[in-house]
């Protein structure tokens, strides 16, 4: 009882997990996206329909992982889940890609956006250093132990929350408001079958990506059959509700011909909130908000290395942890690529195709739900997904909309990623050679898995 304790102890709760997943998911999109799609969507309904179905579909994709996180509570996310439901090679395809840009690049272009909206108020000779600067600093806080790593997240996404709420309150207070009709009329039905809804609806679910993150740290949660499936739900709620609102504050703040088109659709609306000090003070909130999905995503990241350290002895050195228990060695590894994709200002172009890999590995996974009920029907589920077929089928439909209407939008970028994934497969063979994972580690893997499922 008393291991048990200090176990937990060395542990994160719901409140950090939660936290992690808010933080990974709101960056800068949703302070972006809405002007583009003013410029071919002029109905208010329409417009926040696209954001309410961006919701649903992060939703969906929360409860599906839940069950997921539920029966196979170790951190890796996608690795973790595809190599358990299908193959060991299509998890390694999904963490090569995690281990090289998939953390790494939004990293790498988060410190830039960070660095850039704080010039907005600050004199900045060197964005770049400021990037690198911020990526050090905060990789170095998450290698020396769980609670100052997890301490440092909790406060500054908490900080974060509260400046977004408090912008969504004066804008409802000081705003000169525009005519809002949440209603649907006639014409609002046309658009929301349009190609441009189809198009937006894109960069409303790469705004929404980071609802799964605490699946990445599932090993550093307390409880996790219980913990991970609530941080999932209840972190994507949170999420949901803030970028509606924020969405519905833009539009009631704004008028559209003043949002079509443009980028910087939060420093426009704070100008029409605040005056014209407003577009620095959403530049300095949106650079603050920036630090805690820095922080998330270097905490997830190496979690990912870690496990397929873990798992294939041709890696073992990537799960090397230091005396707090942390893989700081992950950790390490992963800032050098932030540093070179930042020197190299390469990751631009690596941000543009990653959503096309994301959306396809989560959505292989969600599909993985059906595959691991068939597989594995005897096994005790502590959560199973709500509202079950449909919610997964809702999460599967809309991916492979996303993923038609980028290929046919970006079939460059879409193929590049495709053409990443597999750069993958040549490192699996010859790691596979090397005796990729013996049998009596398999055996004991699935009676660790077992063992889990039997004690919950």
């Amino acid at each position: 009882m008393k291991a048990d304790s200090n176990r937990s102890s060395r542990l994160i709760g719901p409140f950090t997990a939660i936290c992690l997943v808010v933080a990974n998911t709101i960056g800068t999109g949703v302070f972006t996206s809405l002007g583009y799609q003013v410029a071919d969507i002029q109905s208010y309904f329409a417009l926040l329909a696209l954001w309410a179905i961006g919701g649903i579909f992060a939703m969906c994709g929360a409860l599906s992982y839940a069950e997921l996180g539920s029966v196979m509570p170790r951190s890796g996310g996608e690795y973790t889940f595809l190599s358990q439901i299908y193959h060991p090679a299509i998890g390694f395809l999904s963490g090569w890609i995690s281990v090289t840009v998939g953390f790494a690049a939004p990293i790498a272009a988060a410190a830039i956006a960070l660095a850039d909206y704080l010039s907005q108020v600050f004199p900045i000779p060197n964005e770049t250093l400021v990037a690198a600067i911020v990526a050090i600093l905060i990789s170095t806080i998450h290698t020396r132990n769980l609670k100052t790593g997890s301490s440092f997240q909790d406060w500054f996404t908490v900080l974060k929350v509260i400046s977004i709420v408090v912008l969504i309150a004066c804008g409802f207070f000081l705003a000169e408001p525009q005519f809002v009709n949440l209603l649907p009329s006639a014409g609002d039905i046309q658009p929301i079958f349009s190609p441009p809804f189809a198009v937006s609806l894109v960069f409303v679910t790469y705004a929404y990506s980071g609802w799964n993150a605490s699946v990445y740290i599932a090993n550093e949660i307390d409880k996790p059959e219980k913990n991970l499936p609530f941080s999932l739900i209840v972190g994507t709620a949170i999420v949901m509700v803030l970028y509606l609102l924020l969405n519905f504050i833009f539009l009631y703040s704004t008028p559209l011909q003043a949002l079509a088109g443009k980028t910087q659709v939060g420093a426009i609306a704070a100008e029409y909130i605040f005056g014209d000090f407003g577009g620095k003070l959403m530049s300095l909130l949106i650079s603050f908000g920036l630090i805690s999905s820095i922080s998330s995503m270097i905490w997830a990241g190496p979690r990912v290395t870690q496990a397929i350290g873990e798992d294939i002895p041709f890696f073992q050195p990537l799960a090397k942890r230091n005396a707090s228990g942390i893989p700081d060695l992950a950790i390490w590894i992963q800032l050098s690529l932030i540093l070179v994709l930042l020197i190299t200002s390469s990751f631009e172009a690596l941000v543009t195709y990653l959503g096309f890999t994301l959306t396809l590995s989560s959505l292989m996974t969600v599909a993985g739900v059906f595959v691991h009920r068939y597989k594995y029907p005897e096994i005790s589920r502590p959560y199973r997904t709500w509202g079950y077929p449909i919610t997964p089928l809702i999460f599967i439909g809309v991916g492979l909309w996303v993923l038609i209407f980028t290929f046919m939008g970006k079939p460059v970028e879409s193929l590049a990623g495709l053409f990443t994934i597999f750069l993958g497969l040549p490192i699996y063979f010859f790691a596979a050679r090397k005796k990729l994972v013996s049998s009596s580690d398999l055996r004991s893997s699935k009676q660790s898995i077992s063992n889990n499922y039997d004690e919950t």
